[in-house]
């Protein structure tokens, strides 16, 4: 069998070359679409915890202390604005990195279907050499013919005819390789490009959101750190134990005060009550006593008067 000219083996490296490289493209390419959308999935679920985590802060603020609640809150509204800046996090993620990856899929199909066609034309030069060869074996004759005659239809033999078909299927090979290698050219630049271009906006897009995270952690951080911690611990104190509560307390210590005082007024009184009692009962047994005098005096003059008559 007749070998592959240099030319054609050549041709044969280099195809093989730009489909390996076709193929890592698609390899990667499709890794690096998958990797970067789920890390654009977390992302988006880090900011749907993170407005459970303020929706929680917020409630829990409404509970406490003035200063604290108002502390709280502020740090809950910084949170849900970071939120908002990781939201543009993630549609620009998802804009400038996971879909350009994505639409690679599409550029490496057409990719291998242009190195399918210069393989179909390199493999069509193949089998007109093959057959060329055969002819040439079954016709030895038909070579004398084709070296000493010029090329035309009239001097065609098998052997020339194969000769001819082999001469249009190499030239057709030839053009289609130079087709694809300016295709596959023009594919790495695009690649290198693009590489470039999609590494560098994710790098943008992640310094845009922390810049702008970090200037509002830092007012956050502020805001809690400038709670008072004193006047809050006053008003706990001051709910454990109300202004009306020591009002109450006052009221109860001055009833407590004018019942003493009433009730050693009263013992007071009764003491001299039962002071002047007996005083009393000597004044009504003098007076008793004099009553009794006068009587027997009455008696005495009654007697006296009897004798005289």
């Amino acid at each position: 069998m007749m070998s592959r000219t240099p030319d054609a083996r050549a041709r044969d490296s280099q195809t093989r070359q730009i489909q390996e490289n076709i193929t890592n493209v698609e390899k990667h390419f499709g890794e690096m679409c998958q990797l970067f959308a789920a890390y654009v999935r977390k992302t988006a679920r880090l900011r749907d915890k993170s407005d459970l985590l303020v929706r929680e802060i917020s409630l829990y603020a409404d509970t406490e202390t003035p200063n604290l609640k108002k502390g709280m809150k502020y740090f809950a509204d910084q949170l849900a604005k970071v939120q908002d800046y990781r939201q543009a996090e993630v549609e620009r993620l998802e804009a400038k990195v996971v879909e350009p990856l994505k639409s690679y899929g599409a550029v490496v199909k057409r990719k291998r279907e242009d190195l399918k066609t210069t393989q179909s034309a390199r493999d069509r030069e193949a089998k007109q050499m093959q057959q060329l060869e055969r002819t040439r074996q079954r016709n030895p004759s038909d070579r004398q013919i084709i070296v000493s005659l010029p090329l035309s239809p009239s001097n065609y033999g098998v052997s020339a005819l194969a000769e001819s078909e082999l001469q249009r299927a190499t030239m057709d090979a030839t053009r289609t390789t130079r087709q694809l290698e300016e295709t596959i050219d023009e594919f790495e630049k695009q690649k290198i490009r693009d590489i470039k271009k999609v590494l560098g906006e994710f790098v943008t897009v992640e310094m845009s959101f922390h810049a702008k995270a970090l200037e509002v952690y830092t007012a956050a951080y502020q805001g809690i750190q400038n709670i008072d911690e004193e006047e809050d611990l006053e008003v706990y104190r001051s709910l454990l134990h109300p202004p009306d509560y020591q009002s109450r307390l006052e009221i109860v210590r001055a009833n407590s005060k004018t019942s003493l005082n009433r009730t050693g007024s009263s013992l007071s009184k009764s003491g001299t009550f039962q002071q002047r009692t007996p005083n009393r009962q000597r004044e009504e047994e003098e007076e008793e006593d004099d009553d009794d005098d006068e009587d027997e005096d009455d008696d005495d003059l009654e007697e006296v008067t009897d004798d005289e008559i």
